[in-house]
């Protein structure tokens, strides 16, 4: 499992009403290596409203059609629930991925934190 990677989840959790809802790995490395039992991902979903936050996907990606990853949206998913692979993103997309993340956290490089 690597950061970027897609997979198809059955019975999402949550108040899903899919059948299967597919999910981009976003978590660094070392989480995802790790003993956690849990890795953060953004669900795609075949809605997609231009916002900065989405990330446009598709067949290139291992989807049926053209569908946006959510950032705005992300969940702690059990590593078991990932099982069923269905493709990557390209390089491009990781970029966009990431730029997408920073502006869902609204995060910067002179960010100040509370505290």
């Amino acid at each position: 499992m690597k950061r970027g990677e897609v997979y198809r989840v059955s019975r999402p959790p949550g108040n899903d009403p899919k059948q299967h809802r597919y999910f981009v790995v976003v978590s660094r490395d070392s989480l995802i290596t790790s003993k956690f039992s849990t890795v953060i991902c953004a669900p795609i979903f075949s809605q997609h409203d231009g916002l900065s936050t989405q990330v446009v996907v598709g067949i290139g990606e291992g989807l049926r059609h053209e569908s946006s990853i959510h950032c705005d949206a992300l969940m702690s998913l059990p590593k078991s629930l990932l099982t069923n692979y269905v493709g990557h993103l390209s390089q491009g997309k990781l970029h966009e991925l990431k730029n997408a993340l920073i502006a869902a956290l609204a995060l910067s490089d002179d960010d100040e934190w509370p505290g």
